[in-house]
């Protein structure tokens, strides 16, 4: 059973057709392909986000303070048998500096630890017991549920001269909040548009000049986005949809305005909230 560490600065950027097939062009003078992208073709990434109840875990984490933490389960296969490998994972975020600790298990023993509690046999090195150690306090301080699925298609590249600046695009992220089990296939509402890539930079350090030159040379700018937070997002709007909370003759709300904020204004009944789609596919 395998088990990694990171430590690093997750930069993301949103980039339309033009401005990711110009800044493609420049990576590949400078990185390699991951392993995984055989012939130059992406692969896909299935997620399944646990949380409390009352969704406390995205919610707190859309306020964007100072620490924040989630977890989730992740597969590279859709849809995962028993025994196919998936990783079990805690992201925390502590003022701008992401740390993700996670375990490597069968989806069966997935399962069975999030479940019973029941942990894999072979706990003999100090690191496993140590994770699970800290899975167990988490679990013991959140009483968590599958809440969310996510699933992307993936390109990912690496430095030539540094192989932990990494740099990754996903497209066709696809949401639902229902059949949360990696079991099942990949379906649901795409979170961005088509023509979308979300690009993220993830590094140890300072970010390369020639990849600094070449985002202020095709205006991408970065900005504050999370995947998870957007599909909760989109739950918001459904829910203040169903309850006629919706009008048109109002100003547009940003649609980066945390769903947390939003929840709270809904009681207001003087107030009414219009989403605007700033490039997101909304229902």
């Amino acid at each position: 059973m395998a088990i990694s560490t990171f430590m690093r600065k997750e930069i993301k950027f949103m980039l339309n057709m033009d401005q990711y097939e110009r800044l493609l062009e420049e990576i590949h003078k400078h990185m390699d392909p991951d392993k995984f992208c055989v012939g130059g073709k992406d692969y896909g990434i299935y997620n399944l986000y646990y949380d409390t109840p009352d969704d406390y875990l995205i919610r707190t984490s859309l306020e964007k303070p100072y620490y924040k933490e989630k977890i989730r389960l992740r597969s590279y296969f859709s849809p995962a048998k028993p025994s196919d490998t998936v990783f079990l994972e805690i992201k925390k975020k502590v003022g701008g500096i992401v740390t993700k600790r996670r375990v490597t298990l069968t989806l069966a023993e997935s399962d069975a630890y999030l479940m019973q509690r029941q942990k894999p046999v072979d706990l003999t090195k100090y690191l496993q017991k140590q994770i699970f150690s800290e899975l167990d306090v988490f679990l013991d301080s959140y009483p968590i549920a599958p809440k969310q699925y996510i699933s992307y298609q993936r390109s990912a590249f690496f430095g030539k001269d540094d192989p932990d600046f990494r740099l990754t695009f996903d497209r066709n992220i696809t949401e639902r909040r229902y059949d949360l089990s990696l079991a099942m296939p990949s379906y649901g509402a795409q979170v961005i548009a088509p023509n979308q890539r979300l690009m993220e930079v993830k590094i140890a350090g300072a970010m390369p000049l020639w990849l600094s030159e070449k985002l202020a040379e095709l205006e991408i700018y970065k900005i504050s986005f999370s995947k998870y937070g957007r599909a909760y997002q989109r739950f918001v709007r459904h829910q203040l949809y169903k309850a006629g909370h919706f009008q048109t003759q109002e100003a547009p709300q940003s649609a980066e305005a945390p769903a947390s904020r939003i929840l709270q204004k809904k009681t207001a009944a003087s107030r009414i909230y219009r989403p605007t789609a700033n490039g997101i596919v909304l229902p």
